[in-house]
């Protein structure tokens, strides 16, 4: 009779937190991703496979994770922040050893027929593990040394793994989104004014060093100077702004652009897709898309700032930074208002790992949302 009374108990208490669930954001997440789907139909020349089917599959499968993360109570992940974090450095750590090489970059692991990212899953684990540090820190250590050494060494680290695979566009949205906890954390202005000049003289130091790679600082030169060498590193981000340019303001049509179904446009699946909405359906569409995607990084942070807990508000804006900086670098390099670094457009670009990262994170903010009125979540040990 125990028993019985005890599972009645947390069914109860399942379908109570599922009722809780931020709907608005849900919502949101899943136009998003059915944009995507359509974009990924056109791009396979109106065909549910190889790209928008699967794309729709693994949305759904992720949408569980997500709600599965977001009813689990966020003192659950405070709890798991930091074996999380040396969990994914492990499996960054393992990359070079026995990882994936694809496109001259090694990337991926293989697990079992299914590759994995590590680097995507390290975004959601740094600042998972990051605001777990700052919740257990007093403000007067925030900008201490023995304060900021821990969270330096937990953000660059990984930084330092990711830019060796090399992949410059994740490593720069790891940075970012670090030194955003950071800076949210409270962090001095004048420690970040000399962050700044020292990651400037690093990256100089870098490129006369060679340490940065040929192709990476090509890319960077085509991107200041747009007009040279047109058929070779300007090639793309040229027929990028050509196919955005002729979609005008309410574009060609679907499944009628020029530039995408002729081929001209390259990672048409993954990094370059907002070119297929752009050229298909015009700026309305492109501003469609964007505010989208600007509704969930303010309902995110109406989350954020909705949390009672340190750590919750920590988290819950990191992933908003974190998701933002995704469509900002991605956006702009198809525009060219930024270098091809190869960052996707997330819930539309179509990948796995990115997919399970984001919506991971969203689950993450998500508990937020349902336990924000926790105001105190106990912490031991590191950090604390």
């Amino acid at each position: 009779m125990n028993a019985i009374v005890i599972e009645s108990a947390g069914k109860s208490k399942i379908r109570k937190r599922l009722a809780e669930l931020n709907v608005p954001l849900l919502v949101l997440l899943s136009m998003i991703a059915g944009a995507g789907v359509l974009a990924l139909y056109s791009v396979s020349e109106g065909n549910w496979n190889p790209y928008a089917f699967p794309h729709a599959l693994r949305y759904l499968a992720a949408l569980v994770v997500m709600i599965g993360i977001g009813i689990t109570p966020l003192k659950f992940w405070l709890s798991v922040a930091y074996p999380g974090y040396f969990a994914t450095l492990g499996l960054l750590l393992l990359v070079p050893l026995v990882g994936d090489t694809n496109m001259g970059a090694q990337r991926w692991l293989s697990l079992g027929g299914f590759q994995l990212q590590p680097s995507e899953l390290m975004k959601v684990a740094l600042v998972l593990a990051l605001a777990r540090y700052y919740h257990g820190l007093e403000f007067k250590q925030v900008s201490s040394i023995t304060g900021l050494i821990p969270p330096l060494a937990m953000i660059g680290a990984p930084v330092g793994l990711v830019f060796l695979q090399p992949d410059l566009g994740t490593a720069i949205l790891l940075g970012l989104s670090g030194v955003t906890v950071l800076l949210l954390a409270g962090i001095s202005w004048r420690l970040v004014t000399i962050g700044i000049i020292a990651g400037v003289g690093g990256a100089i130091a870098g490129v006369q060093s060679g340490f940065i790679k040929a192709y990476q600082w090509e890319r960077i030169t085509a991107f200041l100077n747009p007009d040279a060498d047109p058929l070779g590193a300007n090639y793309h981000p040229n027929q990028s702004k050509i196919a955005i340019g002729s979609g005008g303001i309410d574009g060609k049509g679907y499944m009628e652009g020029t530039q995408s179904q002729l081929d001209f446009l390259p990672e048409m699946h993954t990094d370059f897709i907002f070119t297929i909405i752009g050229e298909e359906f015009g700026l309305y569409g492109a501003l469609v898309l964007l505010g989208l995607y600007l509704a969930v990084f303010f309902t995110t942070l109406q989350i954020a700032m909705s949390a009672k807990s340190h750590f919750g508000r920590l988290l819950s804006f990191g992933i908003a930074i974190t998701f933002v900086s995704y469509v900002l670098i991605n956006t702009g390099m198809v525009m060219g208002l930024a270098p091809v670094v190869g960052v996707p457009l997330p819930l539309v670009s179509y990948g796995g790992t990115v997919m399970l990262s984001m919506m991971a994170g969203f689950g993450l903010v998500m508990s937020t949302w349902i336990y924000r009125n926790q105001d105190t979540l106990r912490t031991t040990g590191f950090g604390s």
